[in-house]
């Protein structure tokens, strides 16, 4: 079965195989890793797009540069990206530099982790939590 992604970095939708989710899927367009097991900085144009076309979960880290809670998750964020790799994609947005998120998911306290498949929010988490907890959070998601 194939899964679609949308690259994170040059917003192009592609389908990979899903036996190769974890094994180093490149975006056709530019060549950038698919499934890198590591969080990227996303636009909210961008975000948008994968949010609705992603079959494989969107884990979307809503933060700010000046909220030091969100300062201190962003490397448990990133350890549970490489425990994860395969099982989900994740992205980061900055709520400052696209305020507009803010209204567009009902944003009203950072740090928040969002889910997305295939076009919804599947789970939301506020406040700090540490990658354990993040995986644990993340058990019940399974592609679409």
């Amino acid at each position: 079965m194939a899964i679609n992604v949308v690259c994170l970095e040059c917003g192009q939708g592609n389908r990979i195989p899903e036996a190769k989710l974890d094994a180093g899927a490149k975006c056709a367009t530019c060549g950038a890793g698919l499934i890198k097991g590591e969080p990227t900085e996303v636009s909210l144009d961008l975000l948008v797009k994968a949010a609705r076309i992603d079959g494989i979960p969107l884990i979307v880290d809503f933060w700010a540069a000046w909220c030091q809670p969100c300062r201190m998750m962003a490397p448990e964020f990133a350890t549970a990206a490489k425990a994860l790799k395969g099982k989900a994609r994740f992205a980061k947005l900055d709520t400052e530099a696209f305020p507009q998120a803010n209204k567009r998911y009902d944003i009203r306290g950072i740090p928040l982790l969002i889910a997305f498949q295939g076009g919804h929010e599947i789970k939301r988490q506020s406040g700090v939590i540490s990658a354990s907890k993040i995986v644990e959070w993340a058990s019940g998601f399974s592609l679409a």
